[in-house]
């Protein structure tokens, strides 16, 4: 009892005399005191003093089976089409050598951080918010909450490293460009930031279990801080603008000043002189890629703003939290929140040429397996051309697969390997077997080497 210093000026002779009418109004004025130095055994002490006293009548907010079916409906699908789209963007950078790019390296990274946050957390977190009840423990509440935030701020720091390097990219050509070491590097570092920031959530993440008149208990997991549980406890009010304003205003205004830089030099500038197709060609990509992370970064403000602003509100209005409509609301915010994940692998299909093909194989190979292997018997017509930047590129006609090449620093004539399996036209040799192209022989090359075609399944 001296453990608690409301109480310490009752000593134990005096407690003694006292029956149990006084015991608990002596309990019910330490419940209901304002007076009491906060600290976390204190409030998990009134905690249980005020359910063991007054015992919750009903379970709230139960939602009806209509509205558990609804959201399960719209949960499901934005979690199957958020793990399978990032699983496939996945599969499209690691599995393919061309397409492990800087940039495809951070988006890489993007959608880990997404699949993580669907698997570890949405799927738990939908459940807890479902049922009002949280069956999983107080050790999976720790992790659960601090896979929550890691995930998040990794994500928009990926953005942001994105922003930089296309800032770089765009603004400065001529400066050293990011190499894919150095890349990883910034990844580990923000992972790194990003735990450090989630940190408070191993710490003072905790579970406690309410009792009710009908015999029903409920568990519930949040962050219980030295100063009280949200949304009475100041300390959770400050951790909560602080990831505001540092996983979303500040990243938020960064990349809006980078893009907005990047935007008026690709399309607000007027330089003096004639374009090279090549330098047109490149103009209209970088135009492709700045538009693509303009919506991709658009979509993750229009998407978390509600979700973030939600906690600094009820802090400031604490009836909210109490009200029977409370639930359904954070519901919704949630669910756009995590759907932020679903969007990203569509933006990436709807705008980058590259990925959608690369989609477009794995919904063949999934849902039409007897197109693709009847495409497989089909003979592939290959043909290998020069073009004006002295570039040589294999290309064909029915997979469309673009593959990269070596470039030549001089014009190369190219040999035909065998006149009776080709045909030569305008420059472009027509090669029927596939085999005979992998080594080309090069004429007017410095050192007499062979190119050889490199292939990229």
């Amino acid at each position: 009892i001296t453990k608690y210093p409301t109480i310490t000026s009752y000593n134990s002779s005096r407690l003694e005399k006292l029956n149990r009418t006084d015991i608990l109004d002596v309990l019910v004025n330490i419940i209901s005191s304002d007076s009491i130095k906060y600290s976390t055994e204190i409030i998990t002490f009134r905690d249980y003093v005020t359910e063991c006293l007054f015992p919750l009548i009903n379970k709230p907010y139960e939602l009806s089976w209509q509205l558990k079916l609804f959201w399960c409906i719209v949960f499901g699908v934005m979690l199957f089409i958020s793990i399978i789209g990032n699983c496939i963007v996945l599969w499209i950078v690691l599995a393919h050598r061309r397409m492990r790019t800087v940039t495809n390296y951070f988006l890489l990274n993007l959608s880990m951080a997404d699949i993580l946050m669907s698997l570890l957390n949405c799927v738990f977190n939908f459940i807890f918010m479902l049922n009002s009840d949280w069956p999983f423990g107080a050790i999976y509440c720790t992790i659960n909450n601090f896979i929550a935030n890691v995930t998040v701020a990794s994500s928009v720091f990926t953005l942001v490293a994105i922003s930089f390097d296309r800032y770089i990219a765009i603004i400065h050509p001529l400066r050293h460009r990011t190499s894919k070491k150095k890349a990883i590097l910034f990844l580990l570092v923000i992972w790194v930031f990003s735990c450090l920031l989630a940190s408070p959530c191993l710490l003072y993440s905790t579970t406690v279990t309410k009792r009710y008149l009908s015999g029903k208990t409920r568990t519930v997991c949040f962050l219980l801080w030295p100063d009280g549980r949200y949304p009475t406890s100041m300390a959770d009010y400050i951790y909560n603008i602080i990831l505001l304003v540092s996983i979303y205003f500040i990243p938020i205004l960064i990349m809006i000043i980078c893009y907005s830089l990047m935007g008026r030099e690709l399309w607000g500038s007027r330089s003096i002189g004639e374009h090279t197709e090549r330098q047109l060609e490149s103009m209209k990509s970088k135009k492709k890629v700045v538009r693509m992370f303009i919506i991709v970064v658009t979509i993750f403000a229009i998407c978390w703003l509600p979700y973030h602003l939600f906690f600094v509100y009820a802090y400031h209005n604490n009836q909210m939290t109490s009200s029977s409509y409370v639930q359904q609301m954070y519901l919704g915010f949630y669910w756009l929140a995590m759907s932020n994940a679903m969007v990203n692998p569509c933006i990436y299909y709807w705008l980058n040429s590259r990925f959608r093909h690369y989609f477009q194989e794995v919904i063949c190979f999934c849902f039409m397996p007897c197109i693709i292997s009847k495409q497989k018997d089909m003979p592939e017509s290959v043909f290998i051309r020069r073009n004006s930047n002295s570039e040589v590129e294999r290309m064909k006609t029915y997979r469309q697969k673009a593959i990269p090449l070596q470039y030549l620093h001089r014009s190369p004539e190219i040999h035909q390997t065998n006149k009776n399996d080709s045909s030569t036209t305008n420059n472009i040799t027509y090669i029927k077997d596939k085999q005979a192209i992998n080594f080309l022989s090069v004429q007017n090359f410095t050192d007499t080497k062979r190119c050889n075609i490199e292939e990229v399944s």
